[in-house]
């Protein structure tokens, strides 16, 4: 009778939009879900350990692009929203979700560390009554066998006296198309009931909600949807170098294949993967397939294919420069155009544009970028040495000092008529002055 009764009351307040929800992690999954939750009317709590992006949101001022200040500042001052440092809160939150980094180690093992410190943090405010959900992406059988486990060490018990569910985020930055509201949100719980929570909660601030069997199943939906998206354009980016040496342009062809209104899907190939997803989530996989023995050739040659780009892309860059303008890379300096892995956003996070710049200047040429979104390079985790590196006007002053200039994101506010006009080298990974009709002789795809 306890199980039902704790449910039952999780379930009233789940209905009457007074459960209050605690977020974890204010990054680009967190602070979207967050403001999502509030105006569907639940009062939320945001926890984060950057003591940056607390003072940020007290100031109604959002750092991250999907979140508009004005939308934030609305949530605030409504009584629906506030961040703090100080995970006590925790205690009184009806629904806490996980929305921490899972990261790969440099061996491309899974790096569960940010989840399973959350969830002892969890555990030392962990009461009957709750609803705890995972969304970071993760391999399957985290949630039960990481986040549950850690959870039921206090003496509680998953489905009589808290709940366990996992949904996995699919925030995509720069999208005008989808939002969080928008997205159909797959759910799923350890248990019946766990999974009637979680329909309920995200029920009331999303669109659609998909439910599936079981927390191991929502898990490899989402690294299925990017092993998907990772080993389609390995494919195109290996077709392009396969074309290329035939002289023919892959874009090209794309463009001509979709045109067929069945049994084809457009992907593009680029410089290199970014992003947290696509490059990392995968391996996840390939990491737990380990434990049944099995192999995940796709995967892994996938994996390959996308991390060779960017020496490719320096390779015809280096090319070019020999054969049209008679300078070796050594003695080059180059200017890149877009640090953001992808066009019209803000963010770094995996981007090839930083292994572009660490390519280049091991092979002795000098990279600079210019990024209309990114000012100034932060700090990261692989690339220290480009920290406080800034952002580059496009002035025919500056461009004249440069011998090439490399298109690896192709923003939509950059003048790309000037730069063809100025009569520089250009090597193009996006087919960025094709697609708008810009020609010049100075151009060459990569």
């Amino acid at each position: 009778m306890q199980s039902t009764s704790v449910f039952d009351a999780l379930s009233n307040k789940i209905e009457t939009r007074t459960a209050r929800a605690g977020i974890i992690g204010l990054g680009y999954v967190g602070l979207p879900l967050a403001m999502a939750i509030a105006r569907s009317g639940f009062p939320v709590t945001g926890f984060d350990v950057d003591p940056k992006k607390i003072v940020a949101i007290d100031a109604r001022r959002s750092y991250i692009d999907a979140v508009n200040s004005a939308d934030l500042q609305i949530e605030i001052d409504a009584g629906r929203f506030a961040a703090t440092t100080e995970f006590s809160g925790l205690a009184d939150c009806d629904v806490i979700v996980i929305c921490v980094p899972t990261p790969l180690t440099k061996h491309r093992d899974p790096d569960l560390s940010f989840v399973e410190a959350t969830s002892r943090t969890i555990a030392e405010h962990l009461r009957k009554g709750q609803l705890v959900v995972l969304e970071s992406t993760t391999y399957p059988g985290t949630t039960d066998d990481v986040v549950k486990v850690i959870l039921e060490k206090t003496g509680l018990k998953s489905g009589t006296d808290f709940f366990v569910g996992f949904s996995p985020e699919r925030e995509d930055p720069g999208n005008q198309h989808f939002n969080t509201a928008t997205i159909p949100k797959v759910v799923a719980g350890d248990g019946a009931e766990a999974l009637s929570l979680m329909s309920a909660f995200y029920g009331a601030a999303v669109k659609t909600v998909v439910p599936v069997s079981s927390n191991a199943t929502a898990e490899a939906v989402k690294l299925t949807e990017n092993i998907f998206r990772s080993v389609n354009i390995a494919l195109v980016n290996e077709l392009k170098t396969v074309y290329a040496a035939m002289g023919i342009d892959v874009w090209e062809v794309i463009d001509a294949a979709k045109t067929k209104p069945f049994g084809y899907m457009p992907f593009y190939p680029g410089p290199g993967l970014g992003g947290h997803c696509i490059p990392i989530d995968p391996f996840y996989l390939t990491w737990k397939s380990r434990e049944y023995e099995l192999p995940t050739r796709f995967i892994e040659l996938a994996g390959e294919i996308n991390s060779a780009m960017p020496r490719y892309v320096v390779g015809k860059l280096a090319e070019a420069l020999d054969i049209r303008v008679g300078k070796a890379l050594s003695r080059s300096r180059v200017l890149m155009i877009g640090l953001a892995y992808k066009k019209n956003v803000a963010d770094i996070r995996e981007s090839p544009s930083l292994r572009l710049i660490e390519v280049i200047e091991e092979r002795g040429g000098r990279a600079d970028y210019h990024d209309p979104h990114v000012p100034e390079i932060p700090s990261t985790r692989e690339y220290q040495a480009l920290k406080g590196r800034r952002s580059v006007a496009l002035t025919d002053e500056v461009l004249a000092g440069y011998d090439a200039i490399l298109i690896a994101t192709d923003h939509d506010g950059v003048d790309y008529k000037s730069l063809a006009e100025s009569g520089a080298l250009i090597v193009d990974t996006r087919n960025v002055f094709a697609r708008l009709g810009i020609a010049a002789d100075t151009i060459v795809k990569a």
